[in-house]
């Protein structure tokens, strides 16, 4: 582990909740993963348990009638909400008219909105989504309607799609992350900037997850993620490949942050999030496994999840979260980022663990098996109240 991804994991560190007896159910993440289709349920499924073996409270899949039966039969511990639809289909084609659409997105939409929406902290929208036009329709009219709650999203898979088509969907909401695979990266690019480029298969996601980045250096990478973030007015990007880039747009020097500094120590950058020490971007470069196997985007999605439902845990001062004075506090600004950067290194050591054990056979579902081992091996113990900061298998990688 470098020193930089060890110094920014250690801030990360101090976004997990300690378990302590005063929590109730809910307060440690309700998260929310729409997708789900016809063709796909195994994505929106990696994505909501990689969420609930992470430590969110409760997890929801919002998915269609046909994948709600299937997913259900896959865990008892997901809540399956079979509230999308798909677009009517005539002799397997569809012919979809635009205005009745619409009609059936606005609907759908209202449903989710007044059942659900009020009940989550953070929602997950992509895995399993599909190219359907009325699932497209719906989820974005849902991100609009999260936006207009403040409610973090994640958006991964053919959810990308929508902000090709809409950049405006999610743009100057510092509450988004977008996890991008090198092809939905350049398309994204080629979109926005008219540059880059790339084509490639919908799907549910990660058909190109984590391969390496055509050989371009994190650097000149880096630099890419960082622009696609500005232009889009300071979403967070997750570019995955061979290093996971994570970038985002605000300002890492200046006075500001040398006078937040020197006007309390407990303040780790400036809390009126004017600017940060946390470096931009940020480059995710813990080794993961070999094996391209779909689905391991799913992963990353549910991760980044629940680091986001911590946020919230942790502005809420359900604990305290300096320490007694001995932790810095996090500056508001840097918490998404770097949940993102969270989500990123623990699907990465959950490859690389489940790589240990199959090897060429590995599947995304082997990587659920491994968010808890992952877990303790970045961060070390499990949070309660009076353990020591060192586990009893020789101490955490911090």
């Amino acid at each position: 582990m470098s020193p930089a991804t060890k110094a920014v994991l250690a801030r990360v560190r101090l976004m997990v909740p300690p378990m302590l007896s005063k929590f109730h159910k809910g307060q440690l993440g309700r998260v929310g993963v729409i997708g789900g289709s016809q063709d796909y349920t195994g994505a929106p499924y990696f994505s909501a348990m990689a969420s609930a073996r992470l430590g969110c409270d409760m997890s929801h899949v919002i998915c269609t009638p046909a994948a709600a039966a299937v997913v259900k039969t896959y865990s008892p511990n997901l809540m399956v909400h079979p509230l999308m639809r798909q677009a009517e289909t005539e002799d397997g084609v569809q012919e979809p008219d635009q205005g009745q659409i619409d009609k059936q997105a606005a609907a759908v939409c209202r449903r989710i909105v007044d059942q659900l929406l009020p009940r989550l902290h953070v929602l997950v929208i992509g895995p399993g989504l599909g190219r359907d036009p009325l699932m497209q329709a719906t989820a974005a009219r849902v991100i609009t309607a999260a936006r207009e709650r403040g409610l973090p999203l994640v958006l991964d898979a053919d959810a990308l799609q929508l902000v090709q088509q809409d950049p405006g969907l999610v743009r100057g909401y510092a509450l988004a992350v977008l996890t991008p695979n090198v092809v939905e990266f350049g398309r994204l690019e080629k979109a926005l900037l008219g540059d880059g480029g790339g084509d490639g298969d919908g799907g549910g996601g990660g058909e190109n997850d984590n391969l390496p980045d055509k050989g371009v250096p994190a650097g000149k990478s880096g630099a890419r993620a960082a622009r696609l973030a500005r232009v889009l007015g300071g979403v967070t990007i997750v570019q995955k490949g061979a290093v996971d880039i994570i970038a985002t747009d605000y300002d890492t020097s200046g006075p500001a942050a040398a006078a937040a500094a020197a006007d309390d120590d407990n303040v780790d950058v400036d809390a009126k999030g004017g600017h940060t020490d946390l470096p931009n971007p940020l480059v995710s470069d813990l080794p993961g496994g070999r094996k391209r196997s779909g689905g391991q985007g799913d992963t990353l999605t549910g991760s980044i999840a629940t680091f986001l439902g911590w946020r919230k845990a942790y502005l809420d001062g359900i604990w305290d979260v300096t320490q007694g004075g001995r932790a810095p506090r996090l500056a508001e600004q840097t918490l998404v980022p770097l949940a993102a950067f969270g989500g990123s290194a623990l699907t990465r050591e959950c490859s690389r663990l489940a790589f240990a054990k199959k090897g060429r056979s590995l599947q995304a579902s082997d990587l659920t098996d491994e968010v808890y081992p992952s877990f303790l091996n970045l961060f070390g113990t499990d949070g309660q109240e009076e353990e020591e900061d060192e586990h009893e298998d020789g101490g955490p990688r911090l």
